[in-house]
Formats: C-alpha cells, sequence, structure tokens
C-alpha cells in the first residue's frame, strides 16, 4: 500500500506561484502514473495534470502554461509547480498513483488546501 503525502499548499494572491509537491511512502519506479486532482467547493474532482512512467503529461485547458507537473523517482516525489494562479484555481489538491496506465487509482492523498485571493 503507497501511502502518498502532500505538501505546499497555503494562501496566496492571484498571479502569485505555489509548488505543492507529493511524497510517496515507497518506490514510484514502478507506478505508471501519477498525477494531481482538485476539487472546488461544490465541484466535482477534475484531473489537473497527469505523468507517466516515461514523462509524458497531460493538463486540463484551464492550466495549460501556467502549471508544470514533474516527477523524481529517486525522491519517489511528484510535483506540481503552479504559476500565475487565478482565484478559480482555488480548490483542494489530491496527488493520486496508479501501477497500470489504464483504470481507476489506486491511491489518493489526504489533500492539500490552495486559496488564491483576488
Amino acid at each position: 500500500q503507497v501511502q502518498l503525502v502532500e505538501s505546499g499548499g497555503g494562501l496566496v494572491q492571484a498571479g502569485g506561484s505555489l509548488r505543492l509537491s507529493c511524497a510517496a511512502s515507497e518506490s514510484i519506479f514502478s507506478i505508471n502514473v501519477m498525477a494531481w486532482y482538485r476539487q472546488a467547493p461544490g465541484k466535482q474532482r477534475e484531473l489537473v495534470a497527469r505523468i507517466t512512467s516515461s514523462g509524458s503529461t497531460n493538463y486540463v485547458d484551464s492550466v495549460k502554461g501556467r502549471f508544470t507537473i514533474s516527477r523524481d523517482n529517486a525522491k519517489n516525489t511528484v510535483n506540481l509547480q503552479m504559476n500565475s494562479l487565478k482565484p478559480e484555481d482555488t480548490a483542494v489538491y489530491y496527488c493520486a498513483a496508479k501501477r497500470r496506465f489504464a483504470g481507476a487509482y489506486d491511491y489518493w492523498g489526504q489533500g492539500t488546501q490552495v486559496t488564491v485571493s483576488s
């Protein structure tokens, strides 16, 4: 059972930056997909960005050009650099991981709050 722990959330003004980190309790070398999701109040959880074991990335349109996902297999971490933050980025951000490319995510973190003030 892989445990995921997020950090780096907080309060920031619009236009600012935050860097989220997700630390895994064991090696992520065999984990094919790692991702960041977010859930705003009253809204469904949405996929923000994902990265595969080969380094291929995907982003939701609303964050393209502003957010960058990266993974460090040696440190068992996945990061989300968030720039030019907007109030609509306010949400709880969750780290997720799955060993297979298809299917549901196997592991989830507890989430970290990101609040962007206008």
